[in-house]
């Protein structure tokens, strides 16, 4: 970030908010892990030219209505359509049409790498706010390319009081901890 300045806005046409989930108790084998896109989001990023990638300040609002299964692990059976709608549904139920929002307290790089080719990146701190409650989150970065961001943090539910799924009589649960990732590049953004 340190050669790049100015305001972006950031949305689904400029990256990808992904949510990875992994099953727990004696059906686990019959559950799947899964891979959730949050489709409708924004983020607002603005590095200011005097200071660099360390003064960036990050927002960003997830639309949890938005959830869309793109892809199931495991299981005893392959996921189907139906498999699918029954996971938005069961989304629904327990997140409700909510949004979780992120704001950045610091933001820390990287230091450079010597030599072309190096992947440089580091972290960005922030609170996320979901459910009536805020907890502090520390997403790692790294930056394959110029202007491309990758980067992701682990998530338990319960700290924001949501009570992971579970189904057949509790032989099929939803691990706690959960997996959010984001991709996103700053030449699809609007801004800059």
């Amino acid at each position: 970030m340190a050669d790049i300045a100015g305001t972006f806005q950031l949305g689904p046409d400029a990256g990808r908010v992904l949510i990875k989930t992994g099953r727990a108790g004696l059906a686990a084998k019959a559950g799947h892990d899964l891979t959730i896109e949050i489709t409708r989001w924004s983020a607002r990023v603005v590095v200011p030219a005097d200071a660099g990638a360390a003064g960036a300040e990050i927002t960003a609002e997830l639309d949890l209505g938005s959830l869309a299964v793109r892809e199931g692990t495991g299981g005893a059976k392959p996921l189907t359509d139906k498999d699918r709608g029954d996971i938005k549904n069961s989304a629904r139920k327990i997140l409700g049409d909510q949004s979780a929002s992120f704001t950045s307290t610091r933001v820390i790089p990287a230091s450079s790498g010597s030599g072309s080719g190096s992947v440089s990146g580091g972290a960005i701190e922030g609170t996320l706010a979901l459910n009536g409650r805020s907890q502090p989150v520390r997403l790692q970065v790294t930056s394959p390319a110029p202007g491309r961001y990758r980067g992701g943090a682990t998530v338990r539910q319960t700290d924001f009081g949501i009570t992971p799924y579970s189904g057949f009589f509790g032989a099929l649960k939803l691990r706690d901890e959960i997996g959010v990732e984001f991709e996103v590049g700053l030449d699809r953004a609007t801004g800059g």
